[in-house]
């Protein structure tokens, strides 16, 4: 049985011309051999398989040849090129960083650099995957790397160039390789089936270069799969199958249930796309790289940033001059979000599907966003509009009728409202009445506003304040008479010295009843003052009375709260700052110190001390 290479090995370029998607590199090199400027050292950092260690051994091969054509490439003739051709090449030697990164490895690649070519011109060492060595094997690495002998020529290579320290990348010079464009990888994968007699559509081609996502070592090793799964016919549907990539047929569909906003027609595709086994987080990328697709294509000048196959090209252009920008951006940004937090969501199909119902109604918002075809933007305000508030109604200026069917009238602007608030009456009326008559404000913009009854009997009340009629507190009394114990609510007395000492006094006296005589003595020595009409300050000697005084603060509050009527009252507690607490002793001393106290007291510490040796530990 013939042994099988793949054909990432066997069309590996073994020239500058046929390296794929890397001219800038590859005439760059060809231009340093011919003009004999090579630099020691080189450094290609770039993507995977797109050529880093393919140009390195054709560079390598190509400057040991002693027969280079005019182009700048190696002749494969002459003793050189057929010795390094059979990897026999004594010049050339390869090192992978990522098994050999100590620095016993780079003080051996040292040491070879010091015997100077037997055959050849040039001795070629290519590092790969120089990013992998320590630190120590680079600063092992720096010194032969600054100055080579003239015969030895460096080259490195990396995917991650970030990680090499930059004293090694001032040393080297600099070639950065890019992706493979599709259309490049196209015309490889055509030329290579051609070669090797299998039938492939163009679709088909374009598909795998898609996926490959501009590495040539993954196209050619995905068309091997394909090949093998197909038995050597490659058509668009066996690649479409085998590649497990969810075809934009559905997504056209889909987005055309969305914007029609037929959201049943568009849960059953997503409940047969779910059938053939894709997952969700596909579902939400795939119909994101969609959307973008279709916005890329609203302008001829970014057109060229499709990444779709040739095929579907004419749908995307006609459903871009369907679809509204607005529309697309805002769907790209919803299933951007849902593609962010699905890993988090614990139902997988529900949040794919909460997905699918906001795009399904997404053009009505954004029409009712919109306004002469227009988006209304958000406007910035400078200016400081006050907060709306709502003035309440006292209780005095609401009269009833026989019905109990409240009349407020408009209240005249309160001068002082912090000095009077109004404030409800401890006990409340609450009867069980049997009939179904309630106790209703009616607001109003007049001056004067009215309900009228439900009957049409003439003991009504007119709703009137100045007419001789009936307030709130009579109305009720009539109503329900010495049933219940109706109180009328009392205005708020503003604070005042007086009242406020006498309560305050009231109260140490009956900390005093109950055995609190600390707290009673606290609240003796506190000094009160009237900073506003509802806020006054205790001032107390020490941090220690002030504890008292919190500790006492709800009920407190509850007595002046009762004795002024006005629930608004608070107080603030402050410590007399000339007052200095009595601080024990042993909380003044340090350890040294209090030692040296005792000591001094108790002269037989001293000499236990002195004579036991010991030390003491401050």
């Amino acid at each position: 049985m013939e042994n099988f290479i793949v054909s990432a090995r066997k069309y590996r370029p073994q020239n500058f011309n046929t390296v794929v998607g890397q001219a800038h590199i590859t005439t760059t090199l060809k231009n340093a051999i011919l003009n004999q400027h090579l630099a020691h050292a080189f450094l290609f950092c770039g993507p995977r398989g797109v050529g880093k260690t393919t140009c390195a051994r054709i560079l390598a091969k190509t400057i040991n040849c002693t027969q280079i054509t005019k182009e700048g490439e190696a002749c494969n003739q002459c003793e050189s090129c057929v010795s390094f051709e059979k990897g026999a090449s004594l010049n050339i030697h390869e090192l992978d960083a990522a098994s050999n990164n100590s620095v016993d490895d780079i003080r051996a690649l040292v040491e070879q650099v010091r015997f100077a070519p037997q055959a050849g011109k040039y001795k070629v060492y290519i590092v790969d995957e120089v990013h992998m060595l320590s630190a120590s094997a680079f600063n092992a690495f720096l010194k032969t790397l600054e100055e080579p002998p003239p015969y030895a020529i460096f080259i490195l290579a990396t995917t991650e160039k970030h990680k090499i320290l930059p004293t090694i990348l001032s040393r080297c010079q600099i070639f950065d390789f890019k992706r493979i464009v599709p259309e490049d990888t196209v015309k490889h994968l055509e030329e290579i089936v051609a070669k090797e007699n299998i039938k492939a559509e163009r679709n088909a081609l374009q598909l795998i270069a898609q996926k490959s996502e501009g590495c040539m070592r993954d196209a050619l090793s995905i068309l091997d799969k394909i090949v093998s799964f197909s038995n050597g016919a490659l058509t668009y549907d066996n690649t479409l199958e085998h590649l497990n990539i969810l075809d934009e047929g559905y997504f056209f569909k889909l987005l055309t249930h969305l914007t029609e906003e037929d959201l049943t027609s568009a849960m059953l595709l997503y409940d047969e796309i779910n059938q053939k086994g894709f997952e969700g987080d596909t579902v939400l990328y795939g119909m994101a790289a969609f959307i973008r697709n279709i916005l890329v294509c609203k302008d001829k000048a970014s057109a060229h940033l499709l990444e779709s196959i040739e095929g579907w090209r004419d749908q995307y252009l006609a459903a871009a001059q369907k679809i509204s920008t607005p529309y697309l951006v805002s769907a790209l940004n919803i299933l951007n979000e849902a593609e962010i937090q699905f890993k988090m969501a614990r139902n997988k199909r529900l949040h794919v599907e909460l997905a699918l119902i906001k795009l399904n109604f997404l053009q009505q918002a954004i029409e009712l966003s919109m306004e002469d075809g227009q988006l209304v933007k958000k406007k910035l305000v400078d200016a400081h509009y006050p907060i709306r508030t709502k003035k309440i109604i006292p209780l005095s200026n609401i009269v009833v009728n026989a019905e109990a069917k409240l009349v407020i009238e408009t209240p005249a602007p309160v001068t002082n409202p912090i000095s009077t608030p109004i404030v409800p009456a401890k006990k409340v009326v609450t009867p069980a009445v049997q009939d179904q008559s309630v106790v209703e404000p009616v607001l109003s913009n007049s001056a004067t506003a009215s309900v009228p009854t439900n009957n049409s009997s003439s003991n009504t009340v007119a709703p009137n304040l100045t007419g001789g009629k009936k307030s709130l507190l009579a109305v009720l009394q009539q109503k329900y008479g010495n049933d219940y114990n109706i109180e009328e609510v009392k205005e708020a007395i503003s604070l005042n010295i007086e009242t406020l000492q006498l309560c305050w006094n009231d109260y140490a006296n009956k900390m005093e009843k109950d055995l609190k005589h600390s707290v009673a003595g606290t609240f003796r020595m506190a000094t009160l003052q009237i900073e506003d009409p509802t806020h006054f300050t205790i001032t107390v000697p020490a941090l220690t009375a002030q504890k008292f005084v919190e500790q006492e603060r709800m009920t407190l509050m509850e007595n002046i709260w009762d004795r002024f009527q006005n629930r608004a009252i608070q107080f603030s507690i402050l410590v007399d700052a000339g007052e200095k607490e009595d601080v024990p002793l042993h909380l003044k001393l340090n350890s040294k110190q209090k030692f040296d106290h005792i000591a001094k007291q108790y002269p037989l510490v001293q000499q236990l001390k002195e004579r036991l040796n010991l030390e003491v530990n401050f």
